[in-house]
């Protein structure tokens, strides 16, 4: 096989049961998700068994274990297959047929053969066939020390230097790469290290060391790496980058073990340790999940903007002019730094659509708003206002967000500009009357394309929080929801602000 195929392989597993979940078709599952790839399993065989030891096993008929193999194949397209307990030769026969029909293009074998205790799990006859499976459709196989040995016709390798010697033979002999491993020897350097090697038919032979992890909590180790190995061969392409990525997400699996406290013998790796820590188990929230409960958060000060005064008047058309133009003026010198958000928004956008969206808002606020402020204030009094203490305030908060140089903060400190106009336009705009005073104003906040663009960046920044981390997240929020307070302060103080001893500022949220 070369290259690589689509993300989560299709991996199928054809090995025993273990009720604990530890070992076995269980363990198979677990460590083919863990390594990003999609387990499938057929039973070989039910296995009464805990963390102490084998009660009883039962074995299908062979003819339903092929109904099995034959659901699968019949249906899905496999891209690696771990092949693991097989209790006798019919059944090992059984699976060798199919395979040699299927050819799927990886498939590990991991040669149970020796239990623990050093008993013998399979006579004569299975063994044989077992040789002949591997050397006819294996890719890789995957032996302990004394199953290595029993491949090897040997006695079990007392050092590294003998485990090679033993994998070489093997990997000549059958035409196959050879996972060996040195789990089960005290030698490795400093006895501080576990050792195992890639190994090919002509001889090469690349080394994976890892720390070793000082635990009992070791059930489970040899059908948890072949199933992974298997999976990171599918995905990567490469068997090396398969075996190191592997052996480094078994050590710390094993690693954190002991956390789970299953059974009261030698208890099973945790093989989703990594990704609980790195990831979580809560489900991430989706990008309309996210704004929504933005908007719902501050649903208390929205509906207070509502209540201002100069909201409601400027509804009515019963706004008092100089106040109105007050609030214009302060608005002006808003849009100037609000627009050079918006630019550095572009700058730090991640991709082009989103830089184009940015620096179109921000041209729009400078040509297209500053337009409609022009329609109300002559050209010399535009920009002369003092800025206001809420003014001041709010452009503090967007400059200091460029600052930072954080684009998911950043976009989030600038989206209720959007959202909150549009949502107070869109109610003010069907009283704008053609004898309405301020019917412009009205309408261009109430305006469908304004609605349009402002969609566009509650979609861009929810896509943005959904794929931040948490913390970024509370952080865009944060910013969020001030932007939301500093809107409602706007519109509370930027007539009072301007000098207008008369206003009167609605409540503040």
């Amino acid at each position: 096989m070369s290259g690589r195929v689509p993300a989560a392989p299709r991996v199928l597993s054809i090995a025993g049961t273990d009720p604990t979940g530890g070992a076995g078709v269980q363990a198979d599952l677990k460590s083919i998700a863990a390594n990003g790839g999609y387990g499938m399993s057929v039973v070989t065989a039910l296995v009464a068994q805990n963390t102490q030891g084998v009660r009883s096993v039962h074995r299908p008929p062979e003819s339903f274990l092929r109904e099995q193999l034959d659901a699968v194949g019949d249906d899905v397209e496999v891209d690696a297959v771990k092949v693991g307990m097989l209790a006798d030769a019919g059944l090992v026969r059984t699976v060798h047929r199919w395979l040699l029909e299927h050819r799927p293009p990886v498939v590990v074998v991991d040669p149970v053969m020796v239990a623990t205790s050093g008993d013998r799990l399979l006579d004569a006859d299975a063994v044989a066939a077992l040789v002949d499976l591997v050397r006819d459709v294996a890719d890789l196989v995957t032996p302990n020390v004394p199953e290595l040995a029993v491949l090897a016709g040997s006695d079990d390798a007392t050092d590294w230097d003998g485990v090679l010697t033993q994998a070489r033979a093997v990997a000549a002999d059958l035409g196959v790469r050879v996972l060996a491993k040195g789990g089960h020897l005290d030698d490795g350097p400093d006895g501080r290290t576990v050792r195992n090697a890639l190994v090919g038919p002509g001889g090469e032979v690349e080394e994976v060391v890892s720390p070793r992890v000082d635990t009992p909590h070791t059930h489970g180790t040899g059908c948890s790496l072949s199933s992974a190995v298997a999976t990171l061969r599918a995905s990567s392409g490469d068997w090396p980058t398969a075996a190191r990525e592997a052996t480094r997400w078994l050590h710390e699996s094993v690693a954190a073990g002991a956390t789970l406290r299953v059974g009261r013998g030698r208890g099973p790796v945790s093989h989703f340790a990594g990704l609980w820590a790195r990831g979580g188990v809560v489900t991430a929230q989706s990008p309309t999940e996210v704004t929504d409960g933005w908007w719902a958060a501050t649903a208390d000060v929205r509906a207070a903007i509502d209540e201002l005064d100069l909201v409601v008047a400027l509804g009515d058309g019963t706004l008092d002019r100089a106040r109105f133009d007050a609030y214009v003026g302060q608005d002006a010198l808003y849009l100037l730094d609000f627009a050079r958000a918006l630019a550095a928004a572009s700058h730090l956008a991640p991709s082009p659509a989103e830089q184009a969206f940015w620096a179109g808002a921000a041209q729009d606020a400078v040509a297209t708003e500053l337009a409609l402020h022009g329609g109300f204030l002559p050209p010399a009094d535009l920009f002369a206002a003092t800025p206001g203490a809420a003014l001041t305030a709010y452009t503090d908060h967007l400059l200091a967000a460029v600052g930072r140089g954080s684009y998911p903060v950043l976009v989030a400190a600038l989206l209720p500009c959007f959202w909150v106009y549009t949502d107070v336009g869109r109610r003010l705009a069907p009283r704008a009357s053609d004898d309405h005073p301020y019917a412009a104003w009205l309408r261009t906040y109430g305006d469908e394309g304004f609605a349009e663009v402002t969609a566009e960046a509650i979609r861009i920044v929810g896509e943005t929080a959904a794929a931040a981390t948490a913390p970024e997240r509370e952080r865009m929020w944060q910013a969020f929801a001030a932007s939301t307070r500093h809107e409602h302060d706007f519109f509370a103080r930027a007539g009072c602000d301007a000098g207008d001893s008369s206003v009167r500022p609605g409540p503040v949220a």
